[in-house]
């Protein structure tokens, strides 16, 4: 049985977002999502990890060359939110979906996996701030 390694890269970003339903009154939006309905906006600066597992070629030792890992997430993700308005910007990000870490773990996940053809998508860990962080492991 071959062993089967897990291999993580690390990218950032920044973006702005707000996380508000129009539905709601302001107090409630407030009261729900604090600084984060800011109506002015807010930003934050996003580390992303993604994780993925195979088994080492026999030749080279990789899972997968991480600078083609790291072309591939800066293509399909980084490109796209780096410096925008998660709101309004995001072509992958539908408008009626909060921005939240949450959503975005799951949105990241449906764009890379058809783009890693070495060993398989494992996990998204994307880091909102130094204390918050979701992952994702695509189920």
């Amino acid at each position: 049985m071959k062993p089967v390694v897990y291999l993580t890269r690390k990218e950032r970003f920044n973006a702005a977002h707000k996380l508000w339903v129009n539905e709601w009154s302001e107090e409630k939006n407030m009261t729900t999502f604090g600084k984060c309905a800011n109506k002015n906006w807010h930003g934050h600066n996003y580390w992303l990890y993604v994780t993925i597992k195979g088994h080492p070629d026999p030749v080279t030792g990789m899972v997968m060359d991480v600078k083609d890992l790291s072309r591939i997430i800066n293509q399909v993700i980084i490109d796209k939110v780096d410096h925008t308005n998660l709101n309004m910007d995001v072509d992958f990000i539908p408008k009626e979906i909060q921005p939240t870490t949450e959503n975005l773990t799951i949105l990241f996940w449906n764009e890379l996996a058809p783009h890693i053809t070495q060993g398989e998508l494992y996990r998204i860990q994307l880091w909102e701030t130094e204390n918050i962080y979701v992952e994702y492991f695509g189920n």
